[in-house]
């Protein structure tokens, strides 16, 4: 009996104690806890991120696509640019760059 007349008045309270408890589990021991909460906070800015990067590209590639769609000069641009294309009177001589790597 000496030990409950020295825990304060509001810890004996139900109230208190069943809004602690709620609290305890609501915050470390729930599915759904804070720090869950908080990773998938963390995981949704990254992914708003990615979507707004990939939103430029796809508006980027658009632009690409339709120039190559609507332009002859874009499109013969684009073809030896990427794929190395000639024309049939044409040489072609492909010049590779040494890396930094090969110091000796």
């Amino acid at each position: 009996m000496k030990l409950l007349n020295h825990i304060p008045a509001f810890l004996k309270n139900k109230y208190f104690l069943s809004l602690s408890i709620f609290g305890i589990v609501i915050l470390f021991l729930d599915k759904n806890d804070f720090f869950a909460q908080m990773d998938r906070r963390k995981e949704l800015r990254e992914l708003e991120h990615s979507k707004k990067h990939y939103t430029k590209e796809i508006a980027t590639e658009r632009k690409e696509l339709e120039a190559l769609k609507n332009n002859p000069a874009t499109l013969e641009k684009y073809a030896r640019e990427k794929y190395f294309m000639k024309r049939d009177n044409e040489e072609l001589f492909l010049i590779s760059e040494k890396s930094d790597n090969s110091k000796n």
